[in-house]
């Protein structure tokens, strides 16, 4: 019997600072540019200041990106564009520098983290403040067994808190949340298809790497197959994690759970992150309002999931390689909006009193 219940962060998690974004509001109200003629990066700056609990928003100082790593034993089925137990070529690409996300956080001059939860590869390839973590060595093929124990299950979300403290902690104040997986795109559209209600085609996209039609029928009936195991468990978000998800998966939902505790704003990427986004606002109701949606990816469990989330993307650029690069070609939005809202001049009493006139 697992000692972790995730419904008991409905208790824990509170909504940003609703009379700071009113505040934050009236000040704006006050700006010499006028109100809703930045459009949307008015309502992140509000946004933000709710988060931080501060009117003027604080700049962003210290964001980071944050990749979960793992392998699912379902992409032995030929429904990924990327070779089976690959994950970890993808983490090398990363440390290496020559991914889309190590390249345009070298731009954006942001830190890169990378959790190793379950990948299916020696612990010797990779350095060891990456597969330290690790959960255990690959997910099972969700179609046909368990991604993970319950003991398991509850090791990887844990795993995901310590991580989420441990940012806290250091004083990140805004997470890019990205994953760096093969098989990961099944698993959530698993997710998403089981607490949505809705079937494996309606979910089934063709994942980062991109799919022909075969693999994408494929893909398409490990879902309906993992649907299956997954609907008995529906009732709780740990066993459907275990029954369905993957460590890699577990340690987000658990990551996004106790960053809303912490109060610190996480932007989600795609199909991936979106899932367990959705496992924690099932857990709790209220986490979704510590999260932005980067991007549109295009695949449709994403859209869905963040429909069901009432989450706008920020962008829609048609990035689908993952890792977490939509999202982090959105923090510059969300920092601009800040500074926006912090350093914009408020009118002189002859202006408010000539527009009061108008």
């Amino acid at each position: 019997m697992s000692s972790l219940n995730l419904d008991d962060f409905s208790d824990l998690i509170e909504r940003p600072d609703g009379a700071v974004r009113r505040d934050a509001e009236e000040r704006r109200e006050r700006l010499t540019v006028p109100s809703g003629a930045l459009g949307r990066l008015d309502e992140l700056g509000d946004w933000l200041a709710a988060a931080q609990g501060a009117v003027p928003v604080r700049a962003i100082r210290q964001p980071r990106v944050v990749l979960f790593a793992g392998d699912h034993g379902v992409a032995s089925l030929d429904v990924s564009g990327r070779p089976a137990k690959g994950a970890h070529r993808l983490v090398r690409a990363v440390l290496e520098g020559g991914s889309p996300v190590a390249v345009l956080a070298r731009r954006a001059e942001v830190p890169v983290r990378i959790v190793d939860a379950g990948l299916d590869c020696d612990p010797e390839l990779l350095p060891d403040e990456v597969v330290r973590h690790r959960v255990r060595r690959g997910s099972g093929r969700i179609d046909i067994e368990d991604a993970l124990s319950a003991e398991e299950a509850e090791r990887a979300v844990r795993l995901g808190m310590a991580i989420a403290d441990e940012e806290a902690d250091s004083g990140t104040d805004l997470v890019v949340l990205g994953d760096l997986s093969v098989g990961g795109t099944t698993a959530a559209a698993t997710l998403i298809a089981a607490l949505c209600g809705t079937d494996a085609s309606v979910v089934t996209g063709r994942g980062g790497a991109g799919i022909d039609d075969l693999a994408w029928m494929r893909k398409c009936a490990a879902v309906r197959d993992a649907l299956r195991r997954a609907r008995p468990v529906l009732g709780d978000q740990l066993e459907l994690l275990a029954a369905v998800g993957g460590a890699d998966l577990a340690a987000m939902t658990g990551f996004l759970l106790q960053s809303a505790v912490r109060r610190m704003p996480v932007i989600l990427d795609g199909v991936v992150s979106a899932a367990c986004a959705l496992v924690g606002q099932r857990a709790a109701f209220r986490a979704p309002d510590w999260w932005l949606a980067g991007q549109l990816s295009g695949e449709p469990a994403q859209a869905k999931a963040l429909d069901r989330m009432a989450l706008n993307p920020l962008l829609d650029q048609g990035v689908t390689v993952g890792e977490g690069s939509g999202a982090l070609l959105a923090l510059p939005l969300v920092q601009a909006a800040a500074a926006l809202a912090a350093e914009l001049p408020e009118r002189s009493g002859a202006e408010k009193d000539t527009i009061g006139a108008e």
